[in-house]
């Protein structure tokens, strides 16, 4: 590595830090006015109030960080080139594109610990955001472990009243099976007062409760106290997660989340638009270089004033653009894959061009 390539990485680096501590101030700032008045309402702990803009930074830092490689690109080009030391490389034989190396080497390493801290480390901390809302703010107000709904298999649904985590035991407890060739008709129903979970014979025991039978025009009726049921899709663990949302979720468990939801006859787009969604936006740092190096490396009319804002309003377009493909994908147009990449893909290759046109 050359010392030209260190010094560029060394103020590369320092600026994206720069603009992240810089976004994440004024984010929390803006957060704070807004949410001040539920606080004081809700008579809210000094300390909970810490915690909770703690683990909403992880958020704020996944969110700013295109933005603020962006700005650092820019920045970074912008100085060098206003101070002639981009004309001096240029003069001492070194291209545009050796130039770049150095900035886009450093936002591939970037996109990468994107990707695993977007991926598993905002997850974590979005949990313990979430829970502060639902313990102390009174948001999302319906308790975690209650009112749960959800299908089981392509003819099954399965209602919850609570589940307590520690005892894994459910209450209050419906089971509907309908005709495979006729969703409106329902053949089996059962309800049931508990359910426990026999972890030895990995079945679930449905304790005071009635089973009823429809054929035809036919009910038959059975009282138990006690009957196992083995052909239910979940366990335990399995309960509390789908109330889980996908934003808690790391990227490992929104890939088994989908595929137990298309084990169970669901349609899984959404959950893997949001999986491929997280990591696609991990790469945005590179479309950000991309695009920012070649217009911040030529002098242009206007300053550096005009070229951050060029860069800033494709960085928006791009993301505008993501939220677009997301919505469409979401309504089963488009497959989950490319639905997320899409915007990466269509933006590098006009980055390309764009590079292709800068003087070298």
């Amino acid at each position: 590595m050359k010392l030209i390539d260190k010094y560029i990485i060394r103020q590369f680096i320092q600026t994206i830090i720069f603009g992240l501590i810089t976004f994440t101030l004024i984010f929390v700032i803006i957060d704070m006015m807004e949410n001040l008045d539920d606080f004081i309402d809700e008579n809210v702990d000094t300390g909970i109030i810490f915690q909770y803009y703690i683990v909403f930074i992880p958020e704020i830092l996944r969110l700013m960080l295109p933005v603020s490689v962006l700005l650092a690109s820019l920045f970074v080009t912008g100085k060098m080139s206003t101070q002639n030391e981009l004309t001096a490389i240029k003069a001492a034989g070194i291209s545009l594109y050796r130039y770049m190396i150095p900035f886009l080497g450093t936002a591939l390493i970037i996109s990468f610990i994107a990707v695993y801290f977007g991926g598993y480390i905002v997850p974590k901390a979005n949990k313990h955001k979430i829970f502060i809302e639902r313990t102390y703010l009174n948001r999302n107000f319906i308790a975690l472990g209650t009112d749960i709904f959800f299908q089981d298999s392509r003819t099954r649904i399965v209602s919850i009243g609570s589940f307590n985590t520690n005892t894994s035991q459910a209450n209050r407890i419906s089971i509907q099976e309908f005709d495979k060739y006729d969703f409106t008709k329902m053949t089996l129903r059962i309800d049931a007062q508990r359910m426990s979970y026999d972890s030895t014979n990995k079945e679930w025991i449905l304790i005071e409760g009635a089973k009823r039978n429809f054929l035809g025009e036919n009910e038959e009726l059975e009282f138990f106290s006690a009957m196992p049921i083995k052909n239910l899709n979940f366990r335990p663990k399995d309960i509390l997660k789908k109330q889980t949302k996908n934003d808690e979720m790391t990227l490992t468990e929104l890939s088994e989340y989908a595929e137990a939801q298309k084990n169970a006859g669901n349609d899984p787009t959404r959950i893997l638009i949001d999986y491929h969604a997280r990591i696609a936006y991990g790469f945005a740092c590179i479309i950000t270089v991309l695009f920012g190096l070649p217009i911040s490396a030529n002098k242009r009319k206007g300053g550096l004033a005009l070229q951050f804002g060029i860069n800033l309003l494709v960085t928006f377009i791009y993301l505008f653009f993501m939220n677009i493909s997301t919505a469409f994908g979401k309504n089963g147009i488009l497959n989950p894959f490319f639905t997320a990449w899409m915007a990466n893909i269509i933006f590098m290759l006009t980055a390309i061009f764009v590079l292709s046109r800068a003087q070298k």
